[in-house]
C-alpha cells in the first residue's frame, strides 16, 4: 500500500520537481458505521469460536465418560467371570476329593445311606428345591439301620395281621 501511495504521490509531485521517496501512514480513521460493523464481526467470530470450543469440550467429556463406563463394565464382567470360574473349580475339587475318598475308602452301602440321611435336611432347606426325590433304596437302608440298633438276642416283633 505504501509503495502504491508513493508512486501516485511521486507522479503528482513530479511536475513541481519534488520526488517522494518514502510514505508512511500514521492512522486510518474509518467511518463510525464501518468501525461498528467490524466490531460486530469480531464479536461474532469470538462467540463462534467459544461455542465451538464449548461443544468440543462437551463432546470430549461425553466420549471419555462413555469410555470409562465401558471399561468399568468390562472389568466388572471379567471379575464376575473369574469369580464363577474359581467357584466352579472349587466345587469340582471338592467333588473330586469326595469321589476319591469314597472309592479309596471302599465305602459300603450302609455308610452311603447314613450319609444320605444326614444330608436330607440340608437338601430340603434349599429355596430352589420344590421337588426332591427319595431313592427307593431309602426304606431298605432305614430298615437296615434299625436292625443295627437292635441287640442280637432280641427277636423281631411279629407282624400282626388284621
Amino acid at each position: 500500500m505504501n509503495d502504491q501511495l508513493r508512486g501516485i504521490l511521486d507522479d503528482a509531485t513530479g511536475k513541481w520537481g519534488i520526488r517522494v521517496h518514502r510514505v508512511e501512514l500514521k492512522a486510518v480513521d474509518p467511518p463510525a458505521s464501518v468501525k461498528e460493523t467490524m466490531e460486530k464481526q469480531m464479536r461474532a467470530d469470538r462467540e463462534k469460536r467459544a461455542a465451538i470450543l464449548t461443544a468440543e469440550g462437551v463432546k470430549q467429556s461425553q466420549i471419555l465418560t462413555a469410555e470409562g463406563d465401558k471399561q468399568a463394565s468390562i472389568l466388572r464382567a471379567e471379575g464376575q467371570r473369574q469369580a464363577v470360574i474359581l467357584e466352579a473349580e472349587g466345587q469340582s475339587k471338592a467333588i473330586d476329593t469326595v469321589f476319591r475318598a469314597i472309592h479309596e475308602g471302599d465305602v459300603d452301602q450302609k455308610l452311603l445311606a447314613y450319609q444320605y440321611l444326614q444330608m436330607l435336611p440340608q437338601i430340603a432347606k434349599g429355596e430352589a428345591n420344590k421337588i426332591w426325590i427319595i431313592p427307593s433304596e431309602l426304606t431298605q437302608a432305614i430298615g437296615r439301620l434299625g436292625e443295627l440298633g437292635k441287640p442280637a438276642d432280641e427277636p423281631e416283633s411279629p407282624r400282626q395281621t388284621p
